[in-house]
C-alpha cells in the first residue's frame, strides 16, 4: 500500500511553472485574508501535477506563499494518499487490490506490473512506468481495474486481464495511443457484456406512449402561474 514517508532522495530547491505560479496567485484571491490556508489541497495538487510528486522543498514553497507552517503542509500531503511522497513514473500506475478486483483477479494483475515494470513504488529503469496498490477507486462493476495517471489527466483503465493489462502497459511504454475505460470489447461502458436486452423499446423513449395529462384518470392539471 502508499508509503506516506517523503522520499530519502530530495530535490535542491522547487519552483513553480509561470502558468502555474500565476495560477496560484488567482487561487489565493479566493479565499478571505487570514484563510490562504484553505488554498493547501488545490496547491499540492498543482504542485504534483507540474512535478509529478509532492517534494519537501514543494511543500516549503507552499507553506511560505500560504503563511502557514511547514509542519501544517506536510501533514497535509502525508494524510491524502492522493499525494505522492516519492517520485513516479511518467504513466504512474495506481491498481485497485479491494475486494471486488481482488476476486476478479488483481493479484494477477500485480504479477504483471512486477514483470513489466519492477517493484512496487519504484521507477522503471527508463523513467516511463511506476506502480502502487490503492484502496477503492470505485469501479468495482467493471473490476479489476486501474488509474494510470500522467500529467495530462487520469483514466481508468476497466475489465482488465493480465493478457490485455501487460499489452497496455508495453504499449504505454512505446508511446502508442490507447483505449481508456472497458478493455473488454463485449461491454459497453459499465453495461453487462453483449447488447442491451431489456428497455429497448424506442417509444418508452420518443415521448409517443405518453399520455395528455386530461386522459390520466384522478389527475389534477397544475393550476395555473399567477
Amino acid at each position: 500500500m502508499a508509503s506516506r514517508r517523503p522520499a530519502k532522495d530530495q530535490p535542491s530547491s522547487f519552483e513553480w511553472t509561470s502558468e502555474n505560479q500565476a495560477w496560484c496567485d488567482a487561487q489565493i484571491k479566493k479565499y478571505p485574508e487570514g484563510r490562504e490556508a484553505s488554498c493547501v489541497i488545490p496547491f499540492l495538487w498543482r504542485g504534483q501535477k507540474q512535478e509529478g510528486w509532492c517534494s519537501i522543498p514543494m511543500m516549503e514553497v507552499i507553506a511560505r506563499q500560504l503563511s502557514m507552517p511547514y509542519i501544517r503542509v506536510y501533514e497535509v500531503a502525508t494524510f491524502y494518499t492522493m499525494f505522492n511522497l516519492v517520485p513516479v513514473g511518467e504513466f504512474f500506475v495506481q491498481l485497485c487490490g479491494t475486494t471486488p478486483c481482488m476476486l476478479r483477479g488483481a493479484h494477477d494483475l500485480r504479477e504483471v506490473c512486477k514483470k513489466v515494470i519492477g517493484p512496487e513504488n519504484k521507477v522503471s529503469d527508463d523513467g516511463k512506468l511506476s506502480w502502487l496498490e490503492v484502496e477503492c477507486l470505485g469501479a468495482c462493476c467493471n473490476a479489476p481495474m486501474a488509474q494510470i495517471s500522467t500529467n495530462a489527466g487520469d483514466h481508468y483503465y476497466e475489465d482488465l486481464t493480465p493478457e490485455n493489462f501487460e499489452t497496455l502497459l508495453n504499449d504505454l511504454r512505446a508511446g502508442k495511443d490507447v483505449k481508456t475505460g472497458t478493455q473488454n470489447p463485449q461491454r459497453h461502458t459499465s453495461d453487462p457484456e453483449g447488447e442491451n436486452t431489456s428497455l429497448t423499446d424506442p417509444t418508452l423513449y420518443d415521448g409517443s406512449r405518453a399520455q395528455p395529462l386530461t386522459e390520466i384518470p384522478n389527475a389534477t392539471p397544475p393550476a395555473p402561474a399567477e
